[in-house]
């Protein structure tokens, strides 16, 4: 073996305190506490990250396709064709006609604007985000194209619930002797979803695409086509090809394309706090490194009468290596059951802090969710374990170095 059980015993020997070396100790307890909390709060931050990057954009693409078609004019015409055409392409699961349009929407309580999203009933039946999370109403109404699906916030706002009227306010209106006038309609609302998405949830209506049609003046056509892929990764690819088969006259984006602002600020975020999280396992790495230098200094004269017993300068310098390592690895272990029960529990954890400071930690308002998301990739897990063990034994190199160098005449004659 490597390490003989001598110099496991001298080193275990050497992290105990005694009354004259006790702020060796000390160091060496807050050295392990700094690594166990660095590596802690690394899994926990990279998993939160991750989680909330996974479920953004679950719901993104639950919700608003991979690829999407635009007319480069106003609408697109002769869609069902059009629909076709794009299912005949490898990859492509379904293309979706759809008719979008921005309304004001207002009632006794209050106005906002919003966005109004026409589907057909079974393509919403398909959308899981919206048709499995029905908290008020049902689809029925929806099917037999007579109302309109609202998000729980935007409910709650506006003090409606299924059954009750919703105005919606077109800016797209009538043409009369005066100019266009805005067009203004009451809907009974179908029913009342709830995606755990805060900014679709008040911001989005979901309208029957024939009542689309007519209310925003598409009779025989639609505002775009949302095309849905086997693998969100390929959307780009499959996006060049659908725009060859269409040929001009469209416009083709991908997800990736249309939302490359928001998933680069998730990346840069994601990296920056890597970054300065791992700057909490180097300061505890180098308190190790403090630690035993004080831990040599202290322990001269024992190193020089294990030299003089016969020890080696190798022996010597594996008793400090192990010393330290053996801090790095109890708080890098510490630090890693710590990290993975806090991300099993995070959303236990979130709700017990708000209840014991009174406050709300998590706002849906801010971060677009109504629960904390936390999705552990185990490489990175790995990668940050090793990270700090590396750190840790890279750490223990020059004291170690320093005390085989010490020279046991010089040692003893000073004590």
């Amino acid at each position: 073996m490597i390490f003989g059980a001598f110099e496991r015993m001298v080193a275990a020997r050497f992290l105990k305190s005694r009354r004259r070396e006790g702020m060796v100790s000390v160091i060496a307890g807050f050295s392990l506490l700094g690594i166990a909390l660095g590596v802690a709060t690394l899994i926990i931050v990279m998993a939160v990250m991750n989680g909330f990057r996974a479920d953004i954009t679950d719901r993104i693409l639950g919700v608003n396709g991979h690829i999407n078609v635009y007319a480069v004019k106003e609408s697109l015409l002769d869609y069902d064709a059009k629909v076709k055409q794009l299912e005949a392409i490898a990859g492509v699961i379904s293309a979706t006609p759809t008719v979008e349009g921005q309304v004001l929407v207002t009632s006794e309580r209050n106005s906002a604007g919003a966005l109004v999203r026409g589907l057909r009933h079974e393509d919403i039946d398909k959308m899981s985000w919206v048709s499995d999370h029905i908290m008020d109403g049902s689809l029925a109404p929806y099917i037999e194209g007579e109302g309109i699906l609202i998000g729980s916030r935007m409910a709650e706002r506006f003090g409606v619930k299924a059954g009750d009227l919703l105005t919606l306010l077109s800016p797209k209106g009538n043409v009369t002797a005066f100019g266009s006038a805005p067009r203004a309609h009451a809907f009974p609302v179908a029913g009342v979803f709830n995606m755990g998405m805060s900014e679709y949830d008040s911001s989005i209506i979901f309208m029957p695409l024939a009542l689309a049609q007519i209310y925003f003046k598409y009779p025989e056509s639609v505002t775009n086509l949302e095309i849905r892929v086997n693998n969100p990764d390929s959307a780009r690819a499959i996006a060049l090809q659908a725009g060859q088969v269409l040929g001009p006259g469209v416009q083709v984006l991908s997800w990736e394309q249309t939302n490359v602002p928001f998933f680069n600020a998730l990346q840069v975020e994601r990296n920056v706090m890597f970054l300065i999280l791992t700057l909490i396992i180097l300061v505890a790495a180098l308190n190790i490194i403090s630690g035993l230098i004080m831990m040599v200094k202290d322990k001269g004269r024992d190193i020089a009468i294990l030299r003089t017993m016969g020890a080696t300068r190798g022996m010597i310098m594996r008793i400090f290596f192990m010393a330290g390592a053996g801090v790095g690895v109890v708080g890098t272990a510490l630090g890693f059951g710590l990290g993975v029960a806090f991300c099993d529990n995070i959303e236990t954890v979130r709700r017990f802090l708000e209840r014991l400071l009174g406050t709300e930690l998590f706002s849906a308002e801010i971060y677009y969710l109504t629960q904390m998301p936390a999705k552990m990739d185990w490489h990175e897990t790995l990668a940050v374990v090793v990270m700090a063990l590396a750190l840790s034994f890279a750490a223990t190199l020059y004291p170690s170095w320093r005390a085989a160098r010490t020279d046991p005449v010089e040692a003893l004659r000073y004590e």
